[in-house]
């Protein structure tokens, strides 16, 4: 690792990611369709550092959040009310379904660990995450994120090792791009997963707390090459995992928890625990940085203040985090919910993809505005992106 180099808000942008919804989505892709899909993640990962690169140079240079940049600078009020709009509805209905995804699949971790599902442990893990969040130190919340994604790539990695994947299949997949039938909307939801709008406003607004001066761009680019390709090597290791344990097998499997249960006669108990700590880590670390990226984006869209501390930015996470413990605690059957808000993810992430190419192209950037190279990338992120989000629609709508 080159000398100076810590970890940041990249790694925020990690632990939002990699949730239950990626354990959800990956699982089911590895068990459907084995390592087949895996090119889709590495498509995901380098579409991830794309845009967030965008992110983080947006906030870093303007000192503001993505959501604060549309509302000063979209000068036209159709379009500003229309974008304003977007951004509220995706942040509290979609950050508040993930949120009780996000802490459903906590609690599968924790009962993996006790032996039981307990029906406060959605409460007690909703209230250990506005625990950390009152404290209102976004030190202490990077901090807390950084173990919790060091912790999952020990856990899922260590699983992945264990079950013994197939090398030959596993390395076709990453590098030959191919989509069996019927997989579409699994890709669509394996990038999805991993390209979150949402992240496009947690990235640019914590870079601008983390970097108060464009000379620090280069500290924001180190931190992205190498935590959003941790990221990624997670969720590669989950596909390949549930490939592993599932994958031409006369076994189904409906979520992580059965992911979990199925390795022990493949790799003994130390991979179901192994599985189970995954999984807590991936829950809670999603139930801090979902609520925390709903304040960022609604403060700034919204003009309120986007100190930790206010107000408006504590009323908008502690209700992102009632909603979730209440989904959550209603035992709602959690993966069809995930699975198809990672799919609404995949055809939102276009609209909100094009408003940050908007905003590295405007003048507020200075000299650090998008080269035709940054531009050529996003767009080709942007429009694979539709082509998928299209042919997701197209499915759906055979399906009815």
């Amino acid at each position: 690792m080159r000398k100076g180099f810590s970890f940041g808000p990249a790694t925020l942008v990690a632990a939002a990611f990699i949730g239950p919804g990626t354990v959800v989505t990956a699982s089911l892709a590895g068990a459907n369709y084995g390592y087949a899909l895996l090119w889709a993640l590495v498509f995901s990962v380098l579409a991830t550092m794309i845009l967030q690169e965008m992110a983080a140079r947006l906030g870093v240079v303007t000192q503001q959040g993505l959501g604060e940049a549309i509302r000063k600078q979209v000068k036209q009020p159709l379009l500003r009310w229309g974008a304003i709009v977007l951004v509220v509805a995706a942040v509290i209905i979609g950050n508040s379904v993930y949120q009780g995804g996000n802490l459903t699949g906590a609690s599968m971790g924790v009962a993996g660990v006790i032996g039981e599902q307990a029906a406060w442990l959605p409460i007690v893990l909703g209230g250990l995450a506005a625990g950390l969040l009152w404290r209102g130190s976004y030190v202490l919340l990077e901090r807390v994120l950084i173990g919790l994604v060091l912790l999952m790539s020990l856990t899922f990695v260590a699983t992945f090792l264990l079950v013994q994947p197939d090398w030959t299949a596993f390395f076709k997949g990453l590098l030959v791009p191919s989509l069996p039938s019927g997989s579409v909307l699994t890709v669509i939801a394996l990038i999805g997963t991993t390209v979150v709008p949402y992240n496009l406003f947690l990235h640019a607004a914590s870079s601008a707390k983390k970097w108060q001066q464009p000379e620090q761009l280069n500290k924001a680019r180190r931190d992205l090459w190498v935590s959003i390709p941790l990221g990624g090597l997670i969720s590669v290791a989950i596909v390949s995992t549930a490939a592993a344990a599932f994958f031409g097998k006369a076994l189904s499997i409906e979520g992580a928890a059965d992911l979990s249960q199925s390795l022990q006669p493949l790799a003994g108990d130390w991979a179901t625990w192994l599985m189970a700590l995954g999984l807590f880590a991936a829950g809670l670390s999603s139930s801090i940085t979902a609520p925390l990226a709903s304040a960022y984006a609604l403060s700034g869209i919204l003009g309120r203040s986007g100190d930790l501390k206010g107000l408006p930015f504590r009323l908008t996470w502690i209700g992102i985090i009632t909603i979730g413990v209440i989904i959550a605690s209603l035992q709602i059957k959690p993966v069809t919910v995930i699975w198809f808000a990672q799919v609404a993810n995949g055809l939102l992430l276009p609209i909100m993809a094009l408003f940050l190419v908007w905003a590295c192209n405007h003048k507020m950037m200075g000299g650090y505005r998008n080269s035709w190279r940054q531009n050529v990338l996003a767009l080709v992120v942007v429009l694979v992106a539709v082509g998928l989000g299209a042919r997701s629609v197209g499915a759906a709508l055979q399906l009815w």
